[in-house]
Formats: structure tokens, sequence, C-alpha cells
């Protein structure tokens, strides 16, 4: 995703914290807004004169710290869904723990190293953002089509299918903006870590050094992996959507990735699957060896 034109809100009340973030950001081609405490930070955010894609936050400040804000803006709808990123010294595991648990996606640790910072903020601003491809998933679900499915089923391969196919599995949701993004994680999941084998680890630093989705299209063109596809079935039940999402890989244990974990706070992957279960399902479940994923909407 492309750093200009995204807007961020680094907020610390160290004056030269604030304006080492704002010339890094800044010269990634970043939009920064500056605050110098938990109060100021509240007041620009209201003011609705900017959009933010991510926040940047210092835990320890004066008036309003960095949880306080983190709670507030949790509790508030219109700001709820924005990634704060925690800036700090403190970093024990309850401390993380607690940040992990009021909804913090992300941890720096101060002193902050350049390329971490970069992957770690592109990653925030990935998740929030619906890519270019998606974007008219915004748009009302056309209740009519939804009516008539019964099932459907895919076949596909990359990335661009993997999310052109989440615009339009989403259109058959009451929330469309709100299936889109988990929809959307899934597939890429089962395209990257599925199908082409891409571990946790090799994501990690391939994300740090900007070379993800070089090393997607590379696998892509290997012949080990030329011949595998995910399967995707879409089918209405009695009062559910439930989507059923196969990939071709040797599965992984779920159960460390369903949730958000202090372990994984300071990497800039790892919460795809945690977010899609939070945000767009109701139920979400790894079958057998982990290689079959359902998720389950009411309707």
């Amino acid at each position: 995703m492309k750093s200009k034109g995204i807007k961020l809100l680094v907020v610390d009340d160290d004056p030269f914290n604030r304006d080492l973030l704002d010339y890094l950001l800044s010269n990634d081609g970043y939009t920064v807004q500056l605050a110098a405490d938990g109060e100021e930070a509240w007041s620009v955010l209201e003011s609705r004169q900017h959009s933010f894609s991510a926040i940047l936050l210092d835990r320890m400040m004066p008036r309003l710290d960095g949880m306080g804000l983190l709670v507030r803006m949790k509790a508030d709808r219109r700001f709820a869904d924005i990634p704060v990123i925690f800036q700090t010294g403190i970093d024990g595991p309850s401390d993380i723990a607690a940040g992990i648990n009021a909804g913090a996606f992300y941890y720096l640790v101060k002193p902050v190293n350049q390329e971490i910072l970069f992957a770690i903020v592109q990653s925030a601003v990935s998740i929030f953002h619906v890519p270019d491809e998606l974007r008219h998933a915004e748009n009302k679900s056309d209740a009519s089509l939804a009516n008539m499915l019964q099932r459907s089923e895919f076949l596909l391969q990359t990335l661009f299918e993997a999310r052109t196919l989440a615009n339009t599995l989403s259109s058959f949701y009451p929330q469309p903006q709100k299936a889109v993004l988990g929809i959307s994680e899934l597939l890429i999941n089962a395209v990257e870590h599925g199908n082409l084998a891409i571990s946790y680890q090799e994501k990690s630093t391939l994300l740090k050094e900007g070379k993800w989705e070089g090393e997607v299209e590379r696998r892509l063109g290997l012949p080990e992996y030329a011949e595998k596809k995910v399967e995707v079935k879409l089918e209405r039940v009695p009062h559910q959507l439930r989507l059923s999402i196969c990939d071709g890989g040797s599965g992984f244990d779920s159960s460390n990735y369903l949730e958000m974990s202090p372990e994984r706070a300071f990497d800039p992957n790892g919460r795809g699957i945690a977010m899609s279960k939070m945000m767009s399902f109701d139920s979400l479940e790894y079958m057998g060896k982990g290689n079959q994923v359902v998720a389950v909407v009411n309707v």
C-alpha cells in the first residue's frame, strides 16, 4: 500500500520523540498530525478535520495517558476501528497484555527502529484500509441477490483473485464493508501461508524488508506451487451464511492465532485471523489439520 496521502496521528509528550516520528514518517510519504498528550489527541479526533488510518500512541503521558485514550477510542464507534500502535518503554508482559486487551494492535519499544517502524505502520494501515479493488463493498448489500444464494464455489490462486473474490462474496452479506475485510484476510492467508508455504517468521521478515508481495509472486511462478488452488464455498443455510475456505497446504495449529496475543504484539503480522473473527464473523473455526476454515455470519 502506498503511503502518499495516508494520514497518521502521533501522540507523545516528549517533543524529541514527536519530531523524530514526524520526520521519519513524513519522509516516507505519510501526512502526520502531532499531539502532545491524550487530551489534545482527543480534541483532534473530535474536530473531524482529519481522517487517520493509524495512531502512534505513547503509553506514559500527563493529563490523559495512552491507555486512557485507547479505552476512550474503543468505546466510541467513530474511532474504534482505527489501529493503535503503542510506542513505549514499558515492555513488561502484564503491561503488553493490558494494552492488547484494551484493543491495541501493535507495540513499538523505544528507541524506535526505523525499519520496524515502517513495517508496523504499513501493516496497521493495510488492516484499516480496504484495498482499492474492494472499495465498492462499501455499498449496501443487494438483498434480492443475497436471498437467491444457495451455494457458490470458486477456485483462486493469486492475491488479486483473493481480493477480487472477497469483494464479490461480501455483496451477499448484510454488512458488506464489515464482511470484506475478514473474507479478504482469510483468502490471502490461504494463498500465502497455505498454498505457498510462507511461514509466520518468513512473512515478518519479508514485511520488514518490503518484499512480501514480491515473494508471493515469485513463489506463484515456481513449479511446486503452480497447480495449487484455494477452494472457496459460500452457502446459505437456515439463518446463516457459511463460508468455507480450503487451501492445498499442510495445515497449522490455529489455536494461537484466534485471539490477539501479547507474544506477537511487536510483530508486523499475525493479526488477520483474530481480527476476522472479531470484526467480520459471528464464529470462525479451523477444521482438521488446519487447512480449512469455516466462518459463519448469522442472518
